[in-house]
């Protein structure tokens, strides 16, 4: 299956995929392609100004993940070349939900391994508690 990009607001980070990624089958372990959507939103965010780190330092909030939906189509292994998608599907007042893909690099096209959403909520950095998306964020993220 060929994978087209989903729309101009995609965002692709590249990942190798290395011997830690991978389980006793030398495929790369479930878990680990959360890994990897992380790793793309981190650096998505990066893309836009945003960085986690600072975040929290300036606004004294933070986005935590509360809720994950992943769909398998195919495993990736050793060596393979990855590209990990991100794009906003829906912004809200204190949550935005993200969608993900990891497809494999191929000259003839790229093919979809594995997709998901995940949705993430702001939070006060010290009580954790749900709390409202800084404007100034929200305008970054629409």
């Amino acid at each position: 299956m060929t994978q087209t990009p989903a729309n101009e607001n995609q965002f692709t980070w590249p990942v190798r995929v290395y011997w830690e990624d991978t389980d006793a089958g030398g495929i790369v372990f479930y878990a680990n392609y959360l890994k990897f959507f992380e790793r793309a939103r981190t650096e998505w965010l990066r893309s836009l100004g945003i960085e986690q780190r600072l975040l929290r330092e300036n606004t004294g909030g933070m986005f935590v993940v509360s809720d994950t939906q992943v769909r398998y189509h195919q495993p990736a292994r050793l060596d393979d070349e990855l590209f990990v998608t991100a794009w906003p599907l829906e912004t809200g007042r204190a949550s935005l939900t993200i969608r993900q893909q990891a497809l494999l690099k191929r000259p003839s096209g790229n093919i979809l391994l594995c997709e998901g959403s995940i949705r993430v909520g702001w939070v006060n950095g010290l009580t954790y508690k749900p709390a409202r998306i800084p404007q100034s964020i929200l305008e970054v993220l629409t």
